[in-house]
């Protein structure tokens, strides 16, 4: 990871220079260092060599192991939930965000992530920040199981203020060819087994914002009973990361497809992985959403369907699988901490336009 260019304007005499510019070099530098111990606990085996190369090495040859390996890649960021970060002044999460909204992408194919790699635009280096972001998208890889082999943090003096900045990641996993999940394994009785949100993730900060700041004029340090801590502490709450439990569910049972719930809401997600003349049907009854969500209908008089298109209401992934696999797969996933229920299932399309229905009322808390 590097700080801005790799070129070098003079630093003597009067003349212009890459400091007076705006970009401080050393702050860079010293942003490495920090960030070091943090990177060095986000490896796997296959890592080859150590940060500050221009290129992250992953050693191929353990994918001999594979008989057809297909690569699978993934690219997202966390959105305006920086901005909470940054008025929070909390910078040691975000990376979780991150790492989740990527990783959570390649296991829905079925494929194990691998490695990662971050880019961090900054107004301005501040070491100690970088070095925090960091080390959250490190924890996040390690959470995960992939390594985190590079990145890069570009000083952006001039456009963007000095508090402000963004993240992005991009990821690369594997998977058997004869084992990739998705739509043409589905089949009628299967089962839509939901796995609870964290909270917010890291969509629809731009509608809860506007809401909460904008209409309601909440600040982040309000307490709020409902959520037992103040609205910041909240909103800042990390993505959960599903590969790992995701990928057990692959070893332990039969599995036809996942679904990353995040912008777009269940529904819309859920059918990015359904076939043609198949519908699922999921039932609001069957989970409570946390309060967050009925928070921000109540106070910005959002409806139902709008939460719906823009949020994840409580439901994080979705699995589906065979009926014959329900129970072991609910075993595993309480095994391994994870609150997961059967929220509907799969039947013929039938006379139904789209290929996701949601049906019922939320269950009150």
């Amino acid at each position: 990871m590097s700080a801005g260019s790799s070129e070098h304007a003079t630093r003597t005499g009067t003349g212009a220079s890459y400091a007076s510019a705006g970009v401080d070099i050393e702050a860079g530098d010293r942003a490495v260092e920090l960030m070091k111990e943090w990177v060095k606990k986000a490896t796997r085996p296959e890592v080859v060599g150590g940060l500050g190369g221009f290129a992250g090495l992953f050693d191929a040859s353990a994918l001999k192991r594979y008989e057809r390996p297909l690569l699978a890649s993934a690219t997202d960021g966390v959105g305006t939930k920086v901005d909470i970060a940054r008025r929070m002044g909390v910078y040691d999460t975000i990376g979780h965000d991150l790492v989740g909204m990527v990783v959570d992408d390649l296991v829905v194919c079925g494929a194990e992530p691998l490695f990662m790699t971050d880019y961090i635009c900054v107004g301005k280096v501040y070491p100690e920040r970088v070095a925090a972001i960091v080390k959250g998208i490190a924890e996040g890889c390690v959470l995960a199981g992939c390594a985190l082999v590079g990145g890069e943090t570009a000083e952006h003096p001039g456009l963007l203020a000095a508090d402000d900045f963004d993240v992005a990641g991009a990821g690369t996993g594997v998977v058997e060819a004869d084992r990739v999940l998705g739509a043409d394994r589905i089949r009628t009785g299967d089962a839509v087994i939901a796995m609870a949100s964290s909270g917010l993730h890291s969509n629809g900060y731009s509608l809860v914002r506007h809401v909460l700041f904008d209409r309601a004029g909440w600040a982040l340090d309000r307490d709020v009973p409902e959520f037992g801590r103040t609205l910041g502490e909240e909103l800042l709450e990390p993505t959960k990361i599903y590969s790992l439990d995701c990928l057990a569910l692959t070893r332990t049972a039969e599995v036809h497809a996942f679904s990353h719930i995040t912008g777009g809401g269940l529904a819309n997600n859920l059918a990015r992985v359904m076939p043609a003349g198949l519908h699922a049907t999921v039932d609001r009854s069957t989970w409570t959403p946390g309060a967050v969500f009925d928070l921000v209908g109540k106070l910005g008089g959002v409806e139902r369907l709008e939460l719906e298109k823009t949020l994840n209401m409580g439901v994080g992934m979705i699995a589906v699988v065979p009926q014959e696999s329900v129970d072991v797969a609910l075993a595993t996933f309480a095994d391994r901490g994870v609150d997961a229920w059967v929220a509907g299932g799969i039947t013929e399309r039938g006379d139904h336009a789209e290929a996701v229905t949601l049906t019922g009322d939320y269950h009150a808390g």
